[in-house]
């Protein structure tokens, strides 16, 4: 069975660019449009890892992560991002993502961080 990745972000072309990366590295890619969308999927599927946008309507990124982590889940996060600020990247480790990543991604750079983060490099 392949390991399900949740890919959270506003943009339907981020969204099925990073999808298609990970299905070509043999992952399986959910798609949320929101961080409100990421938390009532989150809460029905277990998920091995989620990238994550900063910027959305509804519930942005550091909510999302901040609300997730609330759950007790230890699902490892990547916030995928064009904001480079230092305060946004302490935002985002302070809220419980694991990695802080700026975009564009790199598709090799992308699948090389999700197995260092799951452990099956």
């Amino acid at each position: 069975m392949a390991i399900k990745v949740l890919v959270i972000d506003d943009s339907d072309m981020v969204r099925h660019f990073h999808s298609n990366i990970l299905k070509s590295a043999g992952f399986d890619a959910d798609g949320a449009i929101d961080g409100m969308d990421a938390l009532e999927k989150s809460m029905k599927t277990n998920y091995a890892l989620m990238l994550c946008d900063l910027n959305m309507p509804r519930m942005d990124g550091i909510t999302f992560i901040k609300e997730f982590r609330k759950t007790g889940k230890e699902t490892p996060v990547i916030i995928i991002t064009t904001q480079e600020e230092k305060e946004n990247r302490r935002m985002g480790y302070e809220s419980g993502a694991n990695l802080y990543v700026i975009k564009p991604v790199k598709p090799d750079d992308l699948i090389m961080n999700i197995k260092m983060l799951l452990g099956i490099m």
